[in-house]
């Protein structure tokens, strides 16, 4: 069986307070794209151990763990013994901000529920997800959301156009980790989410160019100065909705116009990775 994991992109990032337990609370817009990952399952003898590999040499441990996690999880709730073989193939950059971790375990884990035809609930199932990772509920829904909390209050937005998007991804990668040591609480406010939603619901590129914004944006650009270059080179190429997406270090460009992102594609990006794609249309797996 095979599992599209789709990218994500990041329309707003309100980094919110501090808890306890060292996290803080988000307040963020997020979109899937068609760019994904795909996830092929399957399962083996139960006296096999279940095994995650990759096309791609450079995937990051994290990115496997957050598999074999899904996969331990989902046992822990649902008590089943089958073991798998997971082989990731690889089209989403890494330490992007684009999601490709969080977005593997959540393919897993509809694929675990397929593969086993398991009799689930929405709430258990987030819950699991949340267990994994911040993002992985979000990625379960695959949906455009306003997300709250530390991931697991999930709110859909109707999209009236699915933009399209250039992608360009720096050599430089970010941990989010990394990213969140150097952000700055004290310069951190919270903005209203308001007018980036309403934009996304009437279509309307030139206001959420206008009042799109990402918190983590400054302390990534510390840690990865190419990042402000190419939001430059994308803002002279005469595009307007322009923002680095989650932590980093990628950075979009949302626009009608294919057309205009290819052109823009093709032109003093040497050097980095450069993906055109699309926003997902709300279809089937």
């Amino acid at each position: 069986m095979i599992i599209k994991a789709h990218a994500k992109l990041n329309l707003a990032i309100n980094v919110l307070d501090k808890q306890d337990d060292g996290f803080h609370k988000l307040d963020m817009v997020m979109v899937p794209l068609d760019l994904h990952d795909s996830i092929e399952i399957t399962k083996v003898p139960k006296s096999f151990d279940t095994l995650v590999t990759c096309d791609d040499f450079d995937l990051v441990n994290g990115e496997y763990n957050l598999c074999s996690i899904a996969v331990n999880k989902m046992r822990a709730v649902y008590k089943f013994e089958d073991k798998f073989r997971i082989h990731i193939h690889k089209r989403i950059p890494m330490s992007a901000g684009l999601g490709g971790g969080s977005s593997n375990a959540a393919a897993v884990v509809r694929g675990i529920i397929l593969l086993l035809k398991l009799r689930t609930n929405e709430a258990d199932i987030i819950d699991v997800c949340r267990s994994i990772g911040s993002d992985v509920p979000f990625f379960f829904k695959e949906m455009p959301c306003r997300v709250q909390g530390t991931g697991e209050v999930l709110t859909p937005i109707n999209v009236k156009r699915p933009f399209y998007a250039l992608i360009v991804k720096p050599q430089t990668g970010l941990s989010t980790k990394e990213v969140f040591n150097r952000f700055d609480d004290s310069k951190s406010k919270a903005k209203s989410l308001a007018p980036i939603i309403q934009a996304l619901e009437n279509g309307d590129i030139s206001m959420l160019a206008q009042h799109m914004f990402n918190d983590l944006e400054p302390a990534a650009i510390s840690l990865c100065p190419e990042i402000s270059l190419i939001k430059r080179t994308l803002l002279e190429e005469g595009l307007e909705a322009v923002m680095m997406t989650g932590s980093g270090s990628a950075v979009f460009a949302l626009s009608e116009d294919f057309d205009k992102l290819e052109k823009a594609a093709k032109h003093q990006l040497k050097g980095h990775k450069v993906l055109l794609t699309k926003l997902k249309e709300n279809t089937s797996l």
